[in-house]
């Protein structure tokens, strides 16, 4: 079973934004924060170009890799793949909104299924020896939030789920679109806090809605870990201060000059093996926010950064915008 140190804080699975160059990111801000991948199909790990959709940098660990799929024994053998990947952590998916994974009878409306839920669970169970977790809403639809998050949370840790990630929302998967659902239904915190009173071994995380380190630490009163999603993602500086914060360790570097010097081998390696600068600097743009010249150095990297060919030397100029407008503002 996890602890509920490895679960204090995580960066949540999101689509096209958790790829590897943004988790390399991450890990150079954090070294504690549990890192996700994007969801990964059971059909794309089992059919799929798996070294593409699950290759990591060994430097990303703590990885955990989110599955999407309802099948056990698919999500048996896709956990077995992900095992042998190095994954520190295989995690279900059963909060997605969307309507491809509706379609596809998984993500959230799994949260109608807590027997199919637990079946899966204990299939990857039996299948690794690696954690295997489920992050789930706390309902769907016109469900009884108190009663489908119960149901859920019993029947997954009878089969030995190793924790449990719930976004304290409701996700109404008839007339609201993803984006809707990541701010229209209420959250309710207080719900997820009940669950943890009620299931005090299982180690708990909450998501949805918290923004800042500050509020990271209201909810450890009441829970094991919190997950953040777009904000860290968008003020990726946040992440600076997660270790001696949260983890009460020796901060990694909380200069964010640093941050950026010290992925330039990284970068320089990225594109040697035919990638793009982009594919690493999109995931930047946030770093700087805040602080002078912060507005110049995301249009150089949303500019040149883009072009084709574009190397370390447009990276190296937008920092410079940033000390050049620090050392004016200071002047």
């Amino acid at each position: 079973m996890l602890t509920p140190r490895d679960i204090r804080f995580s960066v949540a699975p999101m689509m096209e934004w958790t790829t590897t160059q943004c988790r390399v990111f991450h890990r150079r801000l954090s070294r504690h924060a549990r890192l996700y991948t994007e969801m990964v199909t059971t059909g794309a790990v089992l059919h799929g170009p798996r070294e593409r959709l699950l290759g990591f940098a060994p430097e990303e660990q703590p990885l955990a890799v989110q599955l999407g799929g309802s099948d056990p024994q698919a999500l048996a053998d896709s956990a077995r793949v992900c095992a042998e990947f190095g994954y520190s952590e295989i995690n279900l998916n059963v909060g997605c909104p969307s309507d491809r994974v509706q379609d596809g009878r998984f993500g959230a409306c799994l949260m109608r299924e807590p027997a199919l839920v637990a079946e899966a669970v204990a299939a990857m169970k039996r299948a690794v020896d690696i954690p295997v977790t489920v992050k789930c809403r706390i309902g769907v639809d016109d469900q009884c939030t108190e009663a489908a998050l119960d149901t859920l949370a019993d029947a997954v840790v009878a089969e030995g789920v190793d924790a449990l990630i719930v976004h304290a929302r409701k996700a109404w998967l008839q007339g609201l679109s993803p984006k809707e659902n990541r701010d229209v239904p209420p959250l309710d915190y207080a719900r997820v806090y009940r669950l943890k009173q009620r299931l005090p071994d299982l180690p708990i995380a909450i998501n949805g809605g918290i923004t800042s380190l500050d509020e990271a630490e209201e909810h450890l009163a009441h829970v094991d870990g919190v997950m953040l999603g777009r904000a860290a993602y968008a003020e990726p500086a946040l992440l600076l201060d997660v270790d001696h914060r949260l983890f009460g360790a020796e901060a990694t570097p909380r200069d964010p000059f640093a941050v950026v010097e010290g992925l330039e081998d990284y970068i320089a390696a990225h594109l040697e093996g035919g990638g793009r600068l982009s594919n690493v600097t999109r995931h930047m743009l946030g770093l700087f926010n805040g602080r002078p010249g912060a507005r110049a150095f995301r249009r150089h990297l949303s500019t040149a950064g883009m072009q084709p060919g574009a190397g370390l030397s447009v990276l190296r100029e937008a920092v410079s915008l940033v000390r050049a407008r620090a050392t004016a503002e200071a002047a």
